[in-house]
């Protein structure tokens, strides 16, 4: 065997593979000989030099390591160590381990005559310590200047989380998130340091692996034919959890003037997972059992009957029958793995989530692949990171404006308990239009939205010089939505009966991005240097069609949708009146926006010890007027280490630096291509009198307006950081002061002129004041026992300065309340500070007392923006038994109930509805106006359960087939302290008015749930 094995193999198979076979058999024959040899000499030397090698990797507190990388050296024979640290291999007796793992300085061991390998590996100091991203690049979190702050999957939300924003939910100091309802998928606000703008938008701009989004609605939603205006679905809501890896918040000024005209309201940076080790499988489920959390405390029949209520003699309870459990199933597979010379991950992901309302539920279908591989002898790098998702919302007849007659949710809340939900012959029991039976509104609609979105980057970086990097990055976002919306004939209500309506809007948004940028590294003795220089290039394309039809021959909604023809003829373009004549109408939409940007900064620093960072960054947008095509906006930071001078003491700090920065960043988040004066093709419309069509082609459809401009915000922060007690004790507080001045606003424009209204930046300063905490804390740190706890606090005030008139908006609907709001913009007053009467009770007659007058009037500064924001979090660790427990916390604000204002009082119980059991004997008189006053406003305080979760990790022990297992269940939403009345103070329902935003105005918002998840995580 051993000559046979020697013999020169390789030679010969070139020489006979060279020559022509005599016949197909020789050659076959010729080849599996080979073959054969080849797998016998291999097999004979593994048999006669391998041994069976196992043992345990721990650290240096003797716990076992998992995951840890075990190669023979020179090979690509491998494998990773369990749950445990152990592992087995088979390897020559002449071979080398190599034992690395991130974190951790990598060991070599000799096998020689060893048939056990145990090795103790040690923490690499330079691995461990923290890294932030940063715009275009990344730094040791010691070393940032600015206010960043960092979250990882250990800090993430747990159970059923539809969108990245929710990860982050009350876990950084200074960033408040919100849903503005309970719906899946629903919109989130997002509120950095506090709220800047009005029609700029204040959501942060998100950037998913260097890829800044534009921040539109991708969905299909619009107004609801019929119902009223509804909310945009999360354009977030495409990227699957599961596969992110870290978010980076960038708060202050210094850290966000690297993306300039963008940054005002902070910065949130996604990074997504990238793939490690030799190669891990990795799969996970989770069931969610949503139930509702709080139900109004409506009469129930038998007390509305006693209460003298109208009685049809049913007993009905309209949440119970609008309301239901609702389940939820995530899968997640991936494969993924990489070294020091590249890597790769690919991901599919599946959720399904039922609403807790009837028919409400999204689906997600997501496939996802990072990779990257060095090239070049190392110097080139290739990759890419591209993400791919389908999105389908099923919707329910909820809107934000419906007025008394209610959308399904008014509808729900005023049904009299004691009217049967059929009638004796099985149809629908629809008393008319201003009384829609809840369960027909459900059993009469449909409102499909399908969103495919693809989001992802191609790059490249080369070293063309020791320290020298160029980089450039190809980046796409495209999605294509498309939603279609019908209301059967069927259904009793205004407009609606007997005619039927289809709505169809599909949308198209095309987002592409190019930039190029230098990196320079470089040590000059006490002085390190890295610069940064680049361009980027971005545009935006959006385009709509949309078709509304009424009058319909069917009340199949299938048919309807697909069958337009079955509406009536196209006989006037005014969506206004399809209620009273048949039409089918049709609309389109394209505007495509530029942002060309030139940036650079440079940080220095000196002995480790003084840190100076300087960025710029000048943004040109086709947004603004040619006067104002560019806008710079430069900032600058110095952190001082305290820590390495020698009169601080050692004994007691582990830590300590204090920072500064200042800076200019602003807002373009605004409507598209309606600043300048433009010439576009318009549709035509009809002249029914003259009995023609008239219009269609070009038209000025904007005003000539140069001088306008983007909104600006300068910022000063001032931070300390430090660690105490052997960093058992760390954190860090910041105070800042940030203005914004130019403020983008929409005024009345004198007639004649082409729009009924133009952009102007007005002289005014919107101030924002606080401070923030944020502190970590290992209470406990054993071999079987660990106790860490994590608390966050953030006081924030809001101010409008220099504001010339006032502006309304808060619109409040309900019986009664035409032109009614509810809020006010105003000189000395917070944002969206409510403007009401103050109420005082009820005089002999039952009738409202308003002890300062019947008018409207500011409340002392009473907002809806909170003052206080605040996050604890208790995290365990016994054994192989994990736990979370998550509280957070919103203080100072106040919310305003349209949905008391319109639905409960005696006026609306007097009309034959239900109402809530404290209207009952509140000595309100039937006749009384419900005006808008302090009787609906609530102080919005909270303290929220928000998460709490148990996990374990199962001892698998020689398995090797499962390197790691863990279960887990989860709970969400589960405990909720506050004095608000409502279903849950956490709401906002968009009630603008004459477009300026409100905030803090609960009217019918789709319920929140209570959750319960049970989930497992296997890695292969």
């Amino acid at each position: 065997m051993k000559n046979l094995c020697s013999y020169d193999w390789q030679r010969d198979v070139l020489r006979g593979l060279s020559r022509k076979a005599k016949s197909e058999t020789t050659l076959l024959y010729k080849i599996y000989l080979i073959l054969l040899i080849i797998t016998i000499c291999g097999s004979g030397s593994a048999i006669a030099q391998n041994v069976n090698l196992s043992g345990k990797v721990t650290d240096s507190k003797s716990e076992g390591i998992p995951g840890v990388t075990v190669t023979v050296k020179g090979t690509t024979t491998g494998t990773n160590t369990d749950i445990d640290g152990g592992y087995t291999l088979s390897a020559p007796a002449n071979a080398t381990l190599t034992f690395s793992a991130i974190g951790f300085v990598s060991q070599d061991i000799a096998v020689g005559n060893k048939s056990v390998i145990n090795v103790v590996l040690k923490e690499d100091i330079r691995a461990l310590e923290e890294v932030v991203v940063v715009g275009y690049g990344t730094v040791k979190k010691k070393d940032a200047t600015g206010s960043v702050s960092a979250i990882g999957a250990k800090d993430f939300q747990k159970g059923v989380v539809t969108s990245p924003e929710q990860l982050m939910q009350g876990r950084v100091a200074g960033v408040q998130i919100s849903q503005s309802s309970g719906e899946p998928g629903g919109g989130i606000n997002v509120r950095i340091r506090g709220t800047s703008s009005v029609l700029g938008g204040n959501n942060p701009l998100f950037v998913i692996d260097g890829v800044p989004l534009s921040g539109d609605n991708t969905s299909g939603s619009g107004n609801s034919q019929g119902v009223g205006r509804q909310a945009a679905k999360n354009p977030l809501n495409f990227l699957n959890p599961d596969d992110i890896a870290s978010i980076d918040i960038l708060k202050d000024a210094s850290a966000t003037a690297i993306y300039g005209s963008r940054g005002a309201n902070g910065v949130v940076l996604i990074t997504t997972k990238k793939g490690k080790g030799s190669g891990s499988l990795d799969y996970s489920y989770s069931l969610g059992v949503s139930n509702i959390t709080k139900k109004y405390d409506l009469l129930s029949a038998d007390e509305y009957r006693a209460a003298g209520g109208q009685d049809y003699e049913a007993s009905t309870d309209w949440q119970d029958e609008a309301f239901r459990t609702a389940l939820t199933h995530q899968h997640n597979l991936s494969y993924g793995g990489g070294d020091q010379t590249g890597n790769y991950r690919f991901s599919l992901g599946y959720m399904n989530q039922d609403g807790i309302v009837e028919k409400s539920n999204v689906k997600r279908y997501s496939v996802s692949f990072n990779g990257q591989k060095k090239f070049v002898n190392d110097k080139l790098t290739i990759g890419s990171n591209l993400s791919f998702a389908n999105t389908q919302d099923a919707g329910v007849p909820i809107s934000e404006n419906s007025g008394f007659e209610g959308d399904l949710m008014g509808a729900i809340l005023k049904s009299n308990p004691t009217r049967t939900v059929f009638n004796e012959d099985g149809s629908y029991n629809q008393p008319g239009n201003t009384e829609p039976n809840p369960m027909a509104f459900l059993a009469y609609s449909k409102d499909n939205n399908n969103t495919l979105r693809a989001l992802g980057n191609i790059n490249a970086e080369l070293q063309i010089i020791n320290g020298l990097k160029f980089k450039t990055v190809l980046g796409f976002d495209k999605s294509m939505a498309s939603r279609k919306q019908a209301l059967s004939g069927d259904l009793v209500a205004t407009g609606i009966t007997g005619k039927g309506r289809v709505y169809i809007r599909d949308v198209e948004a095309d987002n592409q991005l190019w930039e190029n940028y230098f990196t320079y590294d470089k040590e000059f003795g006490d002085v390190s240097f890295n610069g940064l220089l680049g361009y980027s290039y971005q545009s935006f394309e959006n385009s709509g069609k949309s078709i509304a039809a009424a009058n319909f021959r069917t009340t199949d909604m299938d048919v309807m949708i697909n069958n337009l023809g079955s509406a009536g003829s196209i006989l006037i373009k005014d969506a206004s009146n399809l209620e009273s004549v048949g039409s089918v109408v049709q609309n389109s939409n394209y505007t495509k926006d530029e942002l060309q940007s030139y940036f650079g900064r440079v940080n220095v620093g000196i002995r480790s010890k003084y840190l100076f960072t300087a960025t710029l960054r000048v943004d040109g947008s086709s947004k603004f007027g040619g006067n104002n095509k560019y806008g710079y906006f430069p900032s600058g930071a110095f952190k001082w280490k305290l820590m390495e001078e020698d009169f601080i003491p050692k004994t007691m700090f582990d830590d300590l630096a204090l920072r500064v920065g200042y800076g200019i960043t602003g807002n373009q988040a605004i409507p598209h291509n309606v600043y300048d004066r433009r010439d576009r093709y318009s549709d035509y419309t009809i002249n029914q009198d003259a009995n023609k069509i008239e219009g269609g082609g070009l038209n000025a459809v904007a005003f000539n307006n140069p001088n306008l401009k983007w909104e600006s915000t300068t910022a000063l922060n001032l931070g300390l950081d430090f660690a105490i007690f052997k960093s058992k004790l760390s954190g860090s507080i910041d105070l800042y002061s940030k203005s914004t001045r130019d403020l983008l606003f929409k005024v009345v424009a004198a007639q004649p002129a082409p729009n009924p209204f133009v952009f102007q930046n007005l002289d005014t300063d919107i101030q924002n004041q606080g401070v923030e905490l944020a502190l970590n804390a290992v209470a406990m740190d054993r071999k079987d026992f660990s106790w860490e706890v994590l608390l966050n606090l953030a006081y924030n005030k809001n101010l409008v300065k220099n504001l010339k008139g006032t502006y309304d908006t808060g619109e409040i609907n309900g019986q009664g309340l035409s032109g009614a709001f509810a809020q006010r913009l105003a000189e000395g007053q917070p944002l969206f500070a409510f403007f009401l009467r103050e109420f005082a009770g009820f005089d002999e007659s039952g009738n409202s007392i308003y002890p300062n007058g019947d008018f409207q009037q500011f409340l002392g500064g009473k907002s809806p923006l909170p003052k206080l924001t605040s996050g604890l979090t208790n995290n365990f660790r016994y054994k192989n038994f994990d736990a979370s427990v998550f509280f957070n916390g919103v203080f100072g604000n106040y919310l305003y109930s349209n949905t008391e204002n319109a639905f409960f009082t005696q006026g609306s119980f007097a009309n034959g509805r239900n109402v809530t059991k404290n209207v009952i004997n509140n000595g309100e008189g039937s006749l009384n106006a419900p005006e808008v006053s302090t009787r609906f406003l609530q102080k919005g305080d909270f303290v929220r359960l928000q998460n709490l979760s148990v996990g374990y990790r199962v001892p698998l022990g020689e398995n090797k087939i499962i390197s790691s297992a863990r279960v887990y269940i989860t709970g969400q939403n589960l405990l909720t302290f506050t004095k608000y009345d409502g279903q849950d103070p956490e709401v906002t329902t968009n009630k603008s008015l004459n477009d300026i935003p409100s905030f803090g105005i609960d009217y019918t918002a789709y319920p929140r749930a209570r959750t319960w998840t049970i989930g497992v995580n296997v890695s292969f």
